[in-house]
Formats: structure tokens, sequence, C-alpha cells
């Protein structure tokens, strides 16, 4: 089997959220326990720090990640969604799953796919957690995919639980409300489980305690706990970048209290000053070009937009020029009254089913006062936005992560 065929097994046989949405989620663990079982649970072979969140995870989970690399641990890294490449989403220290190891893990699992019709994620998850065995890390960083109470990754017994942050996302299938998606996030909290929260929000901060109390983990609050911390300086950029750098911080003060961990400090500013290059996470307020001067960002829901705008406030341009493109199955009301009305707008959409038409964007947009041309495709928009560019001018692009993936 090539690689091809094996990547479009896994996209067509278990359709994929990044590109169908709702359809392609399921609830429940049951067929996660059954892979678990047919492939003899190979997650309880190395240990593990499970990491969830509305905005930050990706982030938090990279900057872990680079941390215990410099700390000389053999480390796997599972994240969502991916970017450029199916292979992004499991790594170690660094380095893709290779083309072979998918092909591989495909051709032995072709069968289970069409005996369980798991989802995209769950039989991705299956072979991450495999890989990660057979590669013998010595320990994982794995990301949520989507919420945590029953997320498939939530099978695991982590060395610590990390919450970065709740934001109003994914209402459909999480709840309509800030503590009803703290509920579901907290579900990655276990019994004895050091468990760190991101953010102490006033809305949510008593679902964490009462979680934490019911199972009897120590509980902490990150932005309690390194309000005034010295914060080392990160590879990635963002003025957002400082409440992640504060949970991180908070996870690994934790992770040396357990014993289990030698982390230095030296480690510490080296992986978070190296994070970008040691785990190869991009579109975080990622500078693309420096003329014409461009930078993008996967920032997509309210929470995710506030840290976008109040960034470009911080930015000298001329003018502001933003290519957007957004998912349908999302509320984008909130969205739209936060971006800057003094943008030039090239509305456009990713080539996936899951994108909203550019025309419909666009009228949505104008209701908030938002005034820009639109372009069937991103590179269409992508290509304008360069002719259309002056020095002293800003190009962002965000909205989604696929209109920042279609662009790197």
């Amino acid at each position: 089997m090539d690689y091809n065929k094996a990547i479009e097994i896994l996209y067509n046989q278990a359709p994929m959220f990044q590109n169908v949405g709702k359809k392609a989620y399921k609830t429940g663990l049951e067929t996660t326990h059954e892979l678990d079982e047919i492939f003899q649970h190979p997650h309880r072979r190395f240990r593990t720090i499970h990491v969830a969140g509305t905005n930050g995870k990706g982030s938090c989970s990279h900057l872990l990640s680079a941390v215990l690399q410099k700390a000389g641990y053999k480390v796997g890294l599972y994240t969502s969604p991916h970017l450029k490449d199916f292979r992004e989403r499991i790594r170690i220290n660094g380095e893709m799953i290779s083309e072979e190891a998918v092909c591989e893990f495909v051709e032995l699992a072709q069968p289970i796919i069409g005996e369980l019709q798991p989802s995209f994620f769950e039989i991705t998850t299956a072979m991450a957690f495999r890989y990660f065995a057979m590669q013998e890390v010595d320990v994982a960083v794995i990301e949520v995919g989507l919420g945590g109470r029953l997320d498939c990754t939530n099978i695991i017994n982590p060395e610590i639980s990390i919450i970065t942050n709740i934001s109003i996302d994914h209402t459909d299938l999480l709840g309509a409300t800030l503590p009803e998606i703290a509920r579901e996030k907290a579900g990655v909290i276990k019994s004895g489980c050091p468990a760190v929260i991101g953010e102490r929000q006033p809305e949510v901060a008593q679902v964490f305690i009462d979680k934490a109390e019911e199972v009897g983990a120590p509980l902490y609050f990150a932005s309690d706990e390194m309000a005034d911390a010295e914060l080392p300086e990160c590879e990635m950029k963002g003025y957002y970048q400082d409440k992640n750098r504060r949970t991180v911080l908070t996870a690994i003060r934790e992770l040396r209290k357990q014993g289990k961990f030698d982390i230095s400090d030296e480690a510490v500013v080296e992986g978070f000053a190296q994070v970008c290059r040691l785990t190869g996470i991009m579109g975080r307020w990622q500078l693309i070009s420096e003329n014409p001067r461009i930078i993008c960002d996967t920032g997509h829901n309210e929470a995710g937009i506030k840290f976008v705008v109040n960034q470009l406030l911080h930015e000298k341009y001329t003018n502001l020029r933003i290519i957007i493109g957004m998912v349908s199955d999302k509320k984008i009301d909130k969205v739209l009254e936060l971006l800057p009305k003094n943008a030039i707008y090239y509305f456009t959409k990713a080539q996936i089913p899951r994108a909203l038409n550019e025309n419909d964007l666009q009228k949505q947009g104008a209701e908030y006062g938002l005034r820009g041309d639109v372009y069937p495709t991103i590179k269409q928009s992508f290509e304008q936005a360069k002719i259309d560019y002056e020095e002293g001018d800003l190009i962002f692009v965000g909205g989604s992560n696929f209109t920042v993936a279609e662009i790197l």
C-alpha cells in the first residue's frame, strides 16, 4: 500500500471532523476501548501528559514537548488538526511519523476500520498510541481533540492534566454555556493526578474546583500561581502566548515535584526559545514574509479572534489587508463583530466541504461594517492581496485553520 492510498482510506472510510464537521463526531468511548484492546493498550507503555482547553492547547502541547526534548527525553507529540500534512499530528522529538509507518498501520487496521467504523480521530489516536509505544518514547504529550470527557484520548492516565481555558466553541457538541463546556473539559481531571488550569475564569472556576474535589486531584490555576513569574522568551510570537507560558511553567513545576522528570531551568529556557524549530509548530502569529509583510494565525473562535485583534493593535501599518475564510457550521457573529472595521477584506473560502461560501461571508461581514471583495479560492485572494500591497501595509491571513493551511 502506498502513502496516498493509505491517506485516502483514512479520509474516506473514517470521515474527518476537520473536513465535514459534526457528521464525523462520535460520542462515547466504546469504539476507543475496543481499538485499545485490539492493539494491546499501547498507551500504558509510556508516560503521558494530557492537554485540553478551547484555545492555546496546541501551543502548550508544543511548548511542553520542546522543554522535555531539551531535558533529554524522547517525546511523542499528538496534536490536531494538521495544516499541511497529515503526519504533523504524530511526531517524536519534532520528527513526523514516516509515510511507511502510516502505510503499515493502515494496512493492518483496514479490516478493523471496516468492522468497527471508527471515526477518523479514533483510528488516528490508535495509530499515534501504537507508534509511540513501538518507538519506545519516554513520554507523550497528548492534545485533546474535542472536549475532554468523551474525547478518545481520555483513556490515558497522565502524569498531569492541563486545561488551558474555556471559551464558546463547538456549542452543538459541548454545550451552549461556559459552565457546560467546562464540565466536558473537566472530564480529563483524574484521581490523584495534578490538574493545571490556565486561567481562573469566574464563570467556570468552581466547575474545576468541584471536579478536583470529587476525584481527589490537586488543582492549580496558572494565572494565580505564575502571576508575577518572569517568563522566558518564546519563539512563538503574540502577546496571547503569555498565558500559555504561565500554564506550561506551572505544569513543569508540578512535574518536577513528582520526581519523575529531571527538567533543568536551562531546558525550559531553550525549549521556549526553540519551540518552533524543535516541534515544527506553525500558524501561531507566524511571519510568512517580510516584504510584503504577511502574518497568519489560526485563531478562529471568539476568544482566539480577541487575541488576534489585540495583537493587530500593536502592529504598525499603513493599510491592513485581511484575507479571511471561515467554516459554515459555527456561529460567527461574535467573531465578525470583533474584527477591525478599518481593514480591507478579501473574503474567500477553503477547499473543504465545511467552508462557508465567500459571498455569504461577505454578506454577513457587511452587517458588521466589514468591506471587501470576494474570491472563490484562497489562492486567488492571496495573489490579489499581494498585488494590492503597498509599502507599509500588513497582510493578515486567518479566520480558520483551513485558510491558514492553504496559505502555508
